[in-house]
């Protein structure tokens, strides 16, 4: 995807000068909230929509002009769009039958796509007499024996209940590893999107933020929608202050690496980042590898057996609370409320209302810039690519 653009009648761009570049083999996600333009996105590569602006280049050749029959790529839809009048040996032979295969290799193809997918006991079974999980492998059955050069997933598993959920996506993984087969998948779950990708592509109302590894995305986001959207629970944010390697933030000063203070220096008023897992119970915690400490009232208290969840309320200024709105509204609504989550482990004896002293690992804390959004604490280098940025590093899996 080479400076991609699509812009509809009243001139709104829903993708907006993307370029990915997909490995042969590779398993790519385009992840984001909904009308970020990732589901435009895979409908053009397809064809199925018309591409504004920029080229589409499938095997080293431009295929913008080309139908989608044209293009050789197999798609599975949200919907599994079977036919409930044919069985599931003719709903996986369909696109084979479309183009005059003769019976004994449409046979093979069924019967091999069959094994790989465990349909065998289902294949003179109507569609309608499956569950969803069985009529979503029918329509990856459909796509494999097309011997396409991609496979495109349109969020293949939203219908699904969670623990289907969660089968299904070891069953995607492990058949394109299987297969080989280059794969751009879109979710707006971004679990799927971390445990399923080999890059992630989070994009943003029409713009790529951040094309990366699933570890780099997490540990090295670029700004406050990325560490906003990746994660659960998700990030905290907090206002900071800081001068020189301390850092002030509602709770108390905490003491931050030489190297993320000095990216941060006379940048006044920033909002800092920490993961709930950064933090742990002072009194169980191996603080050997540095870290601070701050003491702070609990207010709710979470157990979860192996690990618990403490909520700690704070006061944020205008000018933070004002970021923090924005990216809630960018986020699909999902509440950034004024609390900082902590995780703990299950052994805390931490309850609600206790003034407890909690041990943080600063070197897992980021420092954004409230006006912009942009990580200053980022290592550039560890990133993935990141549009627009002079230092941006191209990575590939």
């Amino acid at each position: 995807m080479k400076n991609i653009v699509k812009k509809y009648g009243d001139g709104f761009p829903a993708v907006n000068d993307v370029s990915i570049n997909v490995a042969d083999g590779e398993f790519v996600i385009l992840v984001g909230p909904s009308g970020c333009g990732k589901s435009t996105l895979l409908r053009m590569i397809v064809g199925l929509e018309d591409i504004t602006d920029g080229e589409m280049i499938i095997g080293g050749k431009v295929v913008n002009d080309l139908a989608p029959r044209e293009r050789n790529l197999a798609m599975v839809f949200q919907n599994y769009a079977l036919y409930p009048h044919l069985s599931v040996y003719e709903n996986i032979a369909f696109p084979l039958r479309l183009a005059n295969v003769d019976d004994k290799t449409v046979d093979q193809k069924v019967r091999e796509a069959s094994k790989t997918l465990e349909l065998d006991e289902h294949l003179e079974r109507k569609p309608g007499n499956l569950s969803g999980g069985q009529r979503q492998r029918v329509a990856m059955g459909r796509a494999i024996v097309r011997d396409a050069d991609a496979f495109l997933f349109d969020e293949p598993l939203s219908n699904l209940d969670a623990k289907l959920r969660g089968q299904m996506r070891s069953e995607i993984a492990r058949l394109q590893k299987k297969l080989g087969i280059t794969t751009v998948y879109v979710t707006h779950d971004q679990t799927e999107a971390m445990t399923l990708g080999d890059r992630v592509a989070v994009l943003k109302r029409g713009l790529l933020q951040q094309l990366a590894t699933p570890r780099q995305l997490y540990t090295n986001p670029a700004n406050l929608f990325v560490a906003g959207f990746i994660g659960s629970p998700p990030m905290n944010f907090l206002p900071a202050t800081v001068e020189g390697t301390t850092v002030q933030l509602p709770f108390g000063s905490v003491e931050i690496p030489a190297a993320k203070a000095e990216a941060a220096a006379g940048k006044g008023l920033l909002i800092a980042g920490i993961r709930p897992e950064a933090f742990e119970d002072a009194s169980v915690a191996d603080q050997s590898g540095g870290g601070s400490t701050f003491r702070a009232t609990v207010d709710v208290v979470e157990w979860l057996g192996n690990e618990a969840y403490a909520y700690i309320p704070f006061e944020a200024p205008p000018e933070v609370r004002k970021q923090l709105e924005e990216l809630e509204r960018d986020l699909d609504g999902e509440t950034l409320r004024t609390q900082l989550v902590v995780g703990l482990s299950g052994a805390t004896r931490i309850a609600a209302g206790d003034d407890a002293e909690i041990w943080v690992d600063t070197s897992q804390m980021h420092l954004f810039d409230p006006s912009t959004g942009e990580n200053l604490t980022m290592d550039a280098e560890n990133a993935g690519d990141i549009p627009g940025r002079a230092d941006r590093q191209a990575v590939t899996a």
